[in-house]
């Protein structure tokens, strides 16, 4: 399966995926798993559940470079499943089967399902709740299927906050109901069973709610009292009314839908169409679904800090509305030279890249020079695109426009493939910071010592020894305020790595070593014996670490 490709093969690259490994690795090797931890700080951005998710897999297959992408894998063929049983059960099972290629084929979800961040298992869960909501209110009443719904929107919400949104499926419920009150359509009667969503959704949240309240009930300690008010209400209330980054303007999901979407993105302009003739038939289907949908877009766009990964959740169900007309959408010409048009231009993109790769031509240099990956890569990168184009270029001559719906769930199957067996394997190196750590305990030899400051979450987890830190979001002026006297104590065998924008004017410039670039930051090494103990001058900026990304 294309989704399996390449895991095992690659290690975590950011932004995202280092700091949750990090975390997952820090519990192991603990024992303690309720508060999360970047080093030696509390990591209060996000809740603990998907580390969590991460160290169980880590203690089940003994493998990081495994167990921190299976979380999200297993979330993704959970969503796959439940999207095409969902649209089994409301349409029958060939419409089943749609629905699963088309959310298959759709560029962001096999980007999610390769990725190892929230996102995918916020969104299985999503898809969990919303099955159980919508058989409940569209196929029988089915207390066990709202106590489903319940507890995953419940356990959604302790892993990324917004995990309730599937309870918003109520509001075009309850307005269909009231448009439908004068149709018997044996439908009453199920409002009072909702009920049982409260104790279910309670319960799903306990699962981290209840051990951190223990834990403040029983300890006074003020990082505890800190960490649970910047992660309760800071990174939940206040990240979404008045976001302090990623601020977008209000028509940005329109973008991601263009693009991260395709080819389905390119099937909207007679979806629209056809969905709204159902809507106006009271097809409540199509209300519950696209309701739902449109509000979840409204919440993310009310809000001024948006992300790609935000509207997400709604792709699976969007999928489930689109499976019933696309037999009838590829029926049409116009919709299959559409889909023939998007794999031809994937083909020759694809070509048109590894000529320039292949032979060293200046763009090609440029790009890699950019990113601070060597031109080994030319020949690697370019081979790998070669073949995916004229294999793609064979099948469009092959099918054609008259096969275009095969054509384009071949063309995901063989993207996914090229990700995860060709490229991510021959970036890893560079994008993982792996290679800069390698280079690092190269040049200082085995038996030194190692600190970081102002450092990435991927410097410390792709380091060879234990590492002495100073805080990830502590101010640098703070940091070396400390790693002066640690150098100080053993100068012949200390040594620290330093972003280059954070070097103090205390360090001796010409023991430096600039030991190169990765993922866009310079880094140098500073031996103990370039620290002038003398020294009391104050870095010009004092600044932090770069802000939460996620």
């Amino acid at each position: 399966m294309a989704l399996l490709a390449g895991i095992g093969l690659r290690q975590p690259s950011p932004p995202d995926e280092p700091r949750f490994v990090l975390a997952a690795r820090a519990m192991v090797e603990s024992g303690q798993w309720l508060l999360p931890h970047r080093g030696s700080e509390l990591y209060a951005e996000k809740p603990p559940v998907f580390m969590w998710m991460q160290a169980a897999s880590h203690q089940l297959l003994g493998n990081w470079t495994l167990a921190f992408l299976l979380p999200s894998l297993l979330a993704a063929l959970a969503t796959l499943w439940l999207s095409g049983d969902l649209a089994r059960r409301l349409w029958g099972r060939r419409v089943g089967m749609w629905a699963v290629l088309a959310l298959a084929s759709c560029l962001q979800f096999g980007l999610m399902a390769k990725r190892a961040q929230i996102d995918m298992v916020l969104v299985g869960l999503t898809t969990l709740a919303m099955w159980g909501l919508l058989r409940h209110l569209l196929e029988a009443p089915n207390r066990r299927a709202l106590w489903i719904a319940g507890f995953a929107a419940g356990l959604g919400t302790v892993t990324k906050g917004v995990g309730f949104l599937p309870l918003l499926v109520l509001l075009p419920w309850a307005l269909w109901r009231w448009r439908m009150r004068a149709v018997d359509d044996g439908l009453r009667g199920r409002g009072p069973a909702l009920w049982w969503l409260l104790p279910a959704f309670l319960l799903g949240t306990a699962v981290w709610l209840a051990p951190l309240g223990i834990a403040l009930l029983q300890h006074a300690d003020p990082a505890l009292q800190q960490y649970a008010r910047e992660l309760l209400f800071k990174q939940t209330g206040t990240r979404y009314a008045n976001a302090w980054h990623h601020v977008k303007p209000s028509w940005y999901y329109l973008q991601v839908m263009a693009t991260l979407w395709l080819p389905g993105s390119l099937l909207l302009p007679a979806l629209l169409p056809a969905w709204w003739r159902r809507l106006k038939r009271l097809d409540g289907r199509y209300w519950l679904l696209l309701g739902w949908a449109l509000l979840v877009l409204l919440f993310f766009t009310a809000s001024p800090g948006k992300r790609e990964v935000y509207i997400f959740p709604m792709l699976p169900l969007l999928c489930v509305a689109a499976a019933p007309l696309l037999p009838g959408l590829l029926r049409r010409a116009g919709t299959r030279w559409l889909l023939l048009a998007y794999v031809s231009v994937l083909a020759i993109a694809a070509l048109w890249i590894s000529v320039h790769l292949l032979g060293g031509s200046p763009w090609a240099h440029a790009q890699l020079a950019r990113r601070a990956m060597p031109d080994d890569l030319l020949t690697p990168l370019g081979s790998w695109l070669l073949g995916f184009g004229l294999v793609l270029a064979g099948l469009v001559i092959w099918l054609r426009q008259r096969r275009a719906g095969v054509l384009v769930v071949l063309s995901a199957c063989l993207l996914w493939n090229l990700y995860g067996w060709g490229l991510m394997p021959a970036l890893d190196p560079y994008s993982s910071a792996s290679a800069l750590m390698q280079r690092v305990g190269q040049r200082i030899g085995p038996d030194a010592q190692l600190a970081l400051l102002a450092w990435r979450e991927q410097n410390l987890l792709q380091a060879d020894r234990p590492v002495t830190e100073f805080g990830f979001k502590r101010p640098w002026d703070q940091q070396w305020r400390q790693a002066g006297p640690w150098l100080q104590h053993a100068p012949h065998a200390r040594w620290l790595l330093v972003l280059d924008q954070a070097m103090s004017p205390c360090v001796d410039r010409a023991q430096v070593v600039d030991i190169g670039s990765s993922n866009r930051n310079r880094w140098q090494l500073v031996p103990g014996s370039a620290w002038r103990a003398d020294c009391d001058a104050h870095l010009a900026r004092d600044a932090a670490s770069d802000e939460e990304q996620d």
